[in-house]
């Protein structure tokens, strides 16, 4: 299974992440995205006429969305990582896969305005990044009223491991986490679950912080 990659790409991070948490080993394939540009090179476009990274290759199958690249790795090897498939908890599931790219729109589009100096209108896409952030704090905090530290259930699926990167990479993009007690709470758990691996630049100064706290109804 060979993954096209670039190292410093949230959504190529979310898939080697995945991949490591399960045990799936990948062939990964380096990208030039920057400054190459070698995702808009003929090789990779015409395996991805979209022009973007990540891609998956297995035999003649090719994924190019990182959300089906999450699916596809836990349907193989992990999948209570999908949920118990349950309608509500699938439902649950399925609403934060679509969320995550609301999170790749606004933060990784200001991520990619501050650090490559890519085109955009910083103050609106920082301002669509924090009500995406307000949005998924609220909704942590509504699970840890039911008892249960991740998006979907009372495990890590699929769904928290789409919308980590882009949040802990929001500093990246001038936006801090430091309202945000249930998101900083939420990246704890998810970087303490066992064989997590790190990206480059992924800020832990939080975690040099006393423990957040949240209180009941806060959101």
């Amino acid at each position: 299974m060979k993954l096209y990659d670039y190292v410093l790409s949230p959504s190529c991070y979310k898939v080697r992440l995945m991949a490591a948490l399960i045990g799936v080993k990948l062939e990964i394939r380096p990208v030039d995205f920057h400054p190459g540009a070698e995702h808009r090179g003929p090789e990779l476009m015409a395996l991805n006429p979209a022009g973007s990274i990540p891609i998956l290759e297995e035999g003649d199958l090719i994924l190019t969305e990182s959300a089906a690249m999450l699916v596809y790795l836990a349907a193989q090897a992990g999948p209570e990582w999908l949920g118990n498939g349950s309608p509500e908890e699938s439902a649950r599931v399925q609403q934060w896969l679509s969320f995550s790219h609301r999170l790749t729109a606004s933060l990784g589009g200001a991520r990619l305005h501050e650090m490559l100096l890519r085109p955009g209108d910083i103050a609106k896409l920082q301002a669509q990044g924090i009500a995406a952030l307000r949005e998924l704090e609220a909704g942590l905090v509504e699970q840890g009223l039911r008892g249960m530290r991740f998006l979907a259930t009372d495990r890590p699926t699929v769904a928290d491991i789409a919308c980590f990167p882009y949040v802990a990479l929001a500093p990246d993009g001038g936006v801090p986490l430091d309202p945000y007690p249930a998101i900083r709470l939420w990246s704890r758990a998810i970087r303490g679950i066992e064989h997590f691996i790190e990206m480059p630049g992924i800020h832990r100064l939080h975690e040099l912080r006393p423990e957040p706290y949240v209180e009941a109804g806060e959101a």
